[in-house]
C-alpha cells in the first residue's frame, strides 16, 4: 500500500526525506528520539508513514499525536491521500466525539487526552509500537501528561515501545533530563518561501474590526495576493470581523475557522476550490503545522486567549495577552509554505514580544491531572518524570477541589464516585454533576448544563435562560448541540427528554466551593472565603444564597460573579446534610483581637447558624493561631527569626537542598510542624511574638545539624581588637554575603578578609568611622589598606583626631579606643 506514497516522494521531495533512513536505522536500535524539523520540512505526515514498514512496527500500529483537532483530521486526510486511500483505511484519526478507523488502521492520528485515556484503559497499549509526539514545543498539559504516563509505561513494562518527540523548536536540555543525556537527537531544515514582514499599528481611536478591514484591503490591493489568513484570539472576535467582510467584500468568499465548528465546516473553510478569492478567519488552530491551502497572506492580530487558573483564588480566568516570538513566527510562516508571502503584524514592530509561552501545566487548573495521575495510582507527581513539574499550589488546589467534590478521600485516594467519574471526558467537577444527577432524575438536563459549560466564550449571565433557548432551538447552537448529544448518548440518555428546572442543584454539585450566601445585596460570601459581587440591579443580586459558577477574579480576595444561578436554603441542606451537624470552630477576631469560639452550621465560609463554645478545643485553637499567624505573617518573622533564615539561606546557597527550605513561604506551610507543638496555652498572637520562635526552628534541625549550622554560619566573629562582633545574615535573604559592621580602628592588622561557611563565603567588611557611619564597603581587606585608607586618613584624621589614623594600618594596633584611652 505504501508504494503510492514512494512515487510521490520521488516527485516531491522535502527536507525531511533526506533523514528518514538515519531516523529509521536510530529507531531500531533506540527506544527514544528526538526530531528537531523546521515548519515546512514535512515531518508531520513523512515520518509516520516511512515507519509504517519498521520490523518493529509490523503487526501493530503506530500513533500520532496532534495538540489540535483541525491538525490532526488534515495530518490523516492527507496522509490517506498519499496513499490513494480513503481515511479510515491504514490512517485513521481518533479525537474525543469523532473518530474514523477500521480494522485495518495502522497509523492513527489522535488528539493528545486520547492517549491518556488509551493509557489509563490499557497501560500496556497492547498492539502498539511507537508513539510520535508532534508539535510538542506547544507544551499543553495534555502533551505534558501524555509524555510522563508513557515514560512510566516504558520504563517499568514496555522497553519496546518507541517515543519520537519532535517539533520546529525544543528545549532539548529540558527534554533529555527526562529522556535521557544519551538520547539521539536529529535536526533538518524545513523549506519555507520567504516572507515580507510589514507592521500595520491601529490609528489612533480606531476600532480593531476597523483596523482588520483597512489591513485586509491593503492586502487585496496588492499584486501576487491569493488567499488570506486572519488570525484572532476567540470565536466572538472572529465572527465579528466574518460579518463585518461579507458587508464589506461581499464578492469574496469569508470563511471563519475555529474548534468549535465541525468537521464539515473546517473542511469547507480550508477547501481551495472555490471560484472565488477566500479570506479565513481563524483562531491559533492555524498555528499548529498544518498548511493552509492556497493562503499567502497572513494578517496577525498578535493576541491569544488562554485559561490562567491561580492557585490562591481557585479561580480560572480566561485571559487575552499577547503572543509570544515563536507563536508568532509560526503564524507568519503560514503565509510562506507554498510560494512567496506576506505578513501583516498589527501591532508596533518596537512592541516587546516574550521569546517562548509559558507550558500550559505552568498556568492551569491541575484537578483533572490530580484525577488521572490518582487514577494512575499516584498520589504525588514527584513518581513521575516530567519535562516541567507542576506547580506545588496549583496541585494541592486540585487536590482539595478534589476531596470537597468527594472524588478522592483525605488519603487522596480515588473513592467509587471517583472512579465513575474518570470515565467522563470532561473535567471532574462536571463529571460529579453528570454522575449525581440520576439521584434527581436530572440527567438529560445535566447534559445540556455540561455541554453549555463547555462553551468558553460564552457571555450569557443567566445559564438557566442560555440553556432555555438552546433546549428550544438547539440548531442554533450546533456545537452545544454535538456536545449534548455525545453527553447524552454516554450518559444513555435522549436530550430531548430534558426538563428544565432551576439549574441551582445540579450546579451546587459541581461547584461546591463556589456556593454564596448574601452579606449584602449585589455581594456574596463565597464557601471558600473569597468575596464575590454583582450589579446592584442584576435579580441574581438580592438572592439568598447563589452558585457562582463564572468569576472574573480581581485584586486581593475579591471577584466578579459572571454567570451563576439561584440556590434556595432547602436545596443547600438536601445536597449536603453534613451541614446540619454542629462544629466547634474557633477562628481569630481581627476586631477584638483574639480567639472567638463558636459552634457553626457551616458550609466551607456560609455559616447558616451558629450560638457560643463556652470550651475551646485545644487543636482547634492552635489551628485558628497558625491560620491567623498565615494571613499576619508580619507577626511571626521578627528580627532573630529573620537572621536564622538568612544565615539558612546562605547555607542552601551554597550548599545546596541538604538543608531545609526556611523561606518565607516554606515555614508558613509547615507551621504544624516546628511551631504548633509549642502553642499550648496560647490564645493572643501578643503571647506568640514573646516565644522564643527561633530557637524552636532551631529545634526542627537534628543536634548534629545543628551543631554544624552554629559552627558555618556564627553568630559573631573576634576581630582585631579582641571583641566579638556580630554578623548580620539578613542580606542574604538576598543572596547577598553576611555583614560583618566595625570601627575601622577596630579592623587594623587585618590582612585576610574572614570567611562562613567553611570558607566558601567571604564576609562583606562594613569599616565605619569613630560616629559609626560607613566609610568603606570591602570584601578585599589588603586592597583597602593599600588603596583606599590612604585617602580616608586623611579626610578623617582632622574631623576625628582623638582617634588613631596611624600612616601603616597593617602594623598598628587594632583598637575600640580613642589614643587616649588606648
Amino acid at each position: 500500500m505504501l508504494t503510492v506514497w514512494k512515487s510521490d516522494l520521488h516527485m516531491s521531495a522535502l527536507p525531511i526525506d533526506q533523514y528518514l533512513d538515519p531516523l529509521k536505522t536510530i529507531l531500531t536500535t533506540h527506544n527514544r528520539l528526538m526530531l528537531i524539523a523546521q515548519p515546512g520540512a514535512g515531518k508531520t505526515t513523512r515520518v509516520p508513514l516511512c515507519l509504517l514498514e519498521e520490523e518493529w512496527v509490523k503487526g501493530q500500529k503506530l500513533l500520532l499525536l496532534e495538540p489540535r483537532r483541525v491538525a490532526a483530521r488534515l495530518a490523516a486526510s492527507f496522509m490517506a491521500r498519499q496513499l490513494g486511500e480513503d481515511v479510515g483505511q491504514t490512517v485513521g484519526y481518533r479525537m474525543r466525539g469523532d473518530s474514523c478507523v477500521s480494522a485495518q488502521t495502522r497509523l492513527e492520528v489522535v488528539t493528545q487526552g486520547v492517549l491518556t485515556r488509551m493509557l489509563q484503559d490499557d497501560p500496556l497499549l497492547e498492539g502498539v509500537a511507537g508513539i510520535i509526539f508532534d508539535e510538542f514545543h506547544e507544551r499543553s498539559l495534555e502533551a505534558d501528561v501524555g509524555l510522563a504516563l508513557t515514560l512510566d509505561v516504558q520504563t517499568s513494562i514496555r522497553d519496546d515501545l518507541r517515543l519520537l518527540v519532535m517539533s520546529a523548536t525544543l528545549d532539548v536540555e529540558a527534554l533529555k533530563r527526562v529522556l535521557g543525556e544519551q538520547v539521539p537527537v536529529i535536526e533538518c531544515h524545513g523549506r519555507q518561501y520567504p516572507v515580507a514582514t510589514a507592521y500595520r499599528p491601529s490609528l489612533s481611536g480606531e476600532e480593531s474590526i476597523s483596523h482588520a478591514i483597512r489591513v485586509v484591503e491593503e492586502a487585496l490591493s496588492l499584486p501576487g495576493t491569493q488567499g488570506i489568513l486572519v488570525i484572532l484570539p476567540g470565536v466572538a472576535e472572529i465572527n465579528r470581523l466574518v460579518q463585518a467582510l461579507e458587508k464589506t467584500l461581499p464578492h469574496l468568499a469569508i470563511r471563519p475557522l475555529h474548534g468549535r465548528m465541525s468537521i464539515a465546516e473546517q473542511q469547507a473553510a480550508l477547501a481551495a476550490n472555490t471560484s472565488k478569492q477566500r479570506i479565513i478567519v481563524s483562531t491559533a488552530i492555524t498555528e499548529s503545522s498544518i498548511t493552509v491551502d492556497g493562503v499567502n497572506v497572513v494578517i496577525d492580530g498578535g493576541l491569544e486567549r488562554v485559561p490562567l487558573f491561580q492557585p490562591r483564588t481557585g479561580l480560572t480566568r480566561l485571559t487575552t495577552r499577547r503572543i509570544n516570538r515563536a507563536s508568532a513566527d509560526q503564524r507568519r510562516g503560514r503565509a510562506g509554505r507554498q510560494r512567496e508571502g506576506r505578513c501583516f503584524r498589527l501591532w508596533a514592530q518596537e512592541q516587546p514580544l516574550a521569546p517562548y509561552g509559558e507550558p500550559e501545566i505552568q498556568q492551569a487548573d491541575l484537578s483533572s491531572l490530580v484525577l488521572e495521575l490518582a487514577c494512575w495510582g499516584v498520589a504525588s507527581p514527584q513518581a513521575l518524570s516530567w519535562v516541567t513539574s507542576p506547580p506545588e499550589g496549583a496541585w494541592r488546589s486540585g487536590q482539595s477541589l478534589l476531596e470537597q467534590l468527594g472524588v478522592l478521600d483525605h488519603e487522596h485516594r480515588l473513592t467509587p464516585l471517583g472512579s465513575r467519574c474518570a470515565k467522563w471526558p470532561v473535567e471532574p467537577r462536571i463529571a460529579v454533576m453528570l454522575e449525581r444527577a440520576s439521584e434527581f432524575n436530572t440527567v438529560p438536563l445535566a447534559c445540556g448544563i455540561a455541554a453549555l459549560l463547555e462553551e468558553r466564550d460564552s457571555n450569557e449571565r443567566s445559564l438557566h435562560d442560555a440553556l432555555a433557548l438552546r433546549l428550544r432551538q438547539p440548531k442554533r447552537f450546533p456545537s452545544w448541540q454535538r456536545e449534548a448529544l455525545r453527553l447524552a448518548k454516554r450518559a444513555g440518555v435522549a436530550l430531548n427528554d430534558a426538563v428544565l428546572v432551576p439549574l441551582g442543584p445540579l450546579l451546587a454539585l459541581a461547584y461546591p466551593e463556589r456556593l454564596g450566601q448574601s452579606i449584602e445585596p449585589g455581594k456574596f460570601r463565597l464557601a471558600n472565603g473569597k468575596t464575590a459581587t454583582l450589579p446592584l440591579n442584576d435579580t441574581l443580586a438580592h438572592q439568598d444564597y447563589v452558585v457562582a459558577v463564572a468569576l472574573n477574579s480581581a485584586a486581593g480576595d475579591q471577584a466578579r460573579i459572571i454567570s451563576g444561578e439561584p440556590l434556595s436554603l432547602e436545596s443547600l441542606l438536601s445536597l449536603y446534610p453534613g451541614i446540619r451537624q454542629w462544629q466547634p470552630r474557633v477562628a481569630w477576631s481581627q476586631e477584638q483581637g483574639r480567639l472567638i469560639g463558636e459552634e457553626v452550621q457551616a458550609h466551607g465560609s456560609l455559616v447558616i447558624a451558629k450560638r457560643p463554645l463556652a470550651h475551646l478545643p485545644e487543636e482547634a485553637v492552635k489551628e485558628a493561631l497558625l491560620n491567623a499567624l498565615r494571613q499576619r505573617p508580619e507577626q511571626l518573622f521578627g528580627d532573630n527569626l529573620q537572621q536564622l533564615r538568612g544565615r539558612m539561606a546562605l547555607l542552601r546557597e551554597y550548599q545546596g537542598d541538604e538543608w531545609p527550605d526556611w523561606s518565607e513561604p516554606a515555614l508558613l506551610a509547615s507551621l504544624e510542624n516546628w511551631l504548633a507543638p509549642y502553642l499550648i496555652g496560647i490564645k493572643r498572637l501578643s503571647q506568640i511574638e514573646k516565644l522564643p520562635l527561633e530557637r524552636y526552628l532551631l529545634n526542627s534541625l537534628s543536634w548534629e545539624a545543628q551543631r554544624e549550622f552554629e559552627q558555618l554560619t556564627p553568630l559573631a566573629l573576634e576581630v582585631p581588637s579582641g571583641k566579638q562582633v556580630g554578623l548580620d545574615y539578613l542580606p542574604c535573604l538576598s543572596q547577598r554575603p553576611p555583614v560583618l559592621a566595625l570601627k575601622l580602628q577596630e579592623a587594623f592588622g587585618w590582612r585576610v578578609t574572614p570567611t562562613v561557611v567553611d570558607g566558601a563565603v567571604a564576609v562583606m567588611i562594613h569599616l565605619l568611622s569613630p560616629a559609626r557611619r560607613p566609610l568603606q564597603v570591602t570584601q578585599d581587606l589588603v586592597s583597602f589598606w593599600q588603596k583606599g585608607y590612604p585617602e580616608v586618613r586623611k579626610e578623617m584624621r582632622g574631623r576625628y583626631p582623638k582617634h588613631p589614623w596611624p600612616e601603616d594600618p597593617l602594623t598598628a594596633p587594632a583598637t575600640a579606643h580613642t589614643k587616649r584611652k588606648a
